[in-house]
This record gives C-alpha cells, structure tokens and sequence, in this order.
C-alpha cells in the first residue's frame, strides 16, 4: 500500500471563504467517489491557527505505484489540482506502508 499525503497553503491574501477555493476543496472531497482505484481518502481544513500550519490536507492510500500513477493521471484529479495551482502551494509525501 501507498499513503499519498498532500498539504496546502493557501497564498497570501487567499481565503478559504472565496469560492474558488470552496470550489477545489468540493473537486478534491468528490475524487473519492471519483476514482475507484483509492483504497482510503480523506481530505479537509486545518483547524488550528498557527503560523507553520497549512490549510488544507488530502490523506489517501492506493494499492501499488501503478495505481498512485494513475491516480494522478486521472482527469478528475488533473482539474482539481489545476484549480488549487491558481492559489495555493503544497507538499507532497508517498510512502509505502
């Protein structure tokens, strides 16, 4: 199994509130019933306010590297991740579990 972990930051002057972000946070929440390869999805706000905190945060897992692949080639994913690209930055991290 892989974990596929995403956090991000929204950029300065970005507020959660604006619809384009409540937009991405709906394209991501819909992936799950989206892309059947993901074994485990979970995706939501930060709730706590400190300054080296992100905003937001994906947790998922996939069965192998050929599924994380094409996880990310999926065009659902594509259009998400290309609306958070307009107003936020992120760290990735996938692992083996």
């Amino acid at each position: 199994m892989i974990r596929h972990l995403v956090l991000f930051k929204l950029n300065d002057g970005v507020s959660r509130n604006e619809e384009r972000v409540q937009a991405g946070a709906r394209a991501f929440a819909a992936l799950k019933d989206e892309v059947p390869e993901l074994t485990f999805w979970e995706c939501a706000w930060n709730i706590t306010d400190r300054p080296i905190a992100y905003d937001f945060a994906i947790n998922s897992a996939v069965a192998d590297k050929d599924v994380l692949k094409r996880y990310i080639e999926h065009p659902a994913h594509q259009a998400a991740a290309a609306q958070w690209r307009e107003f936020a930055t992120w760290v990735i991290a996938d692992y083996e579990f």
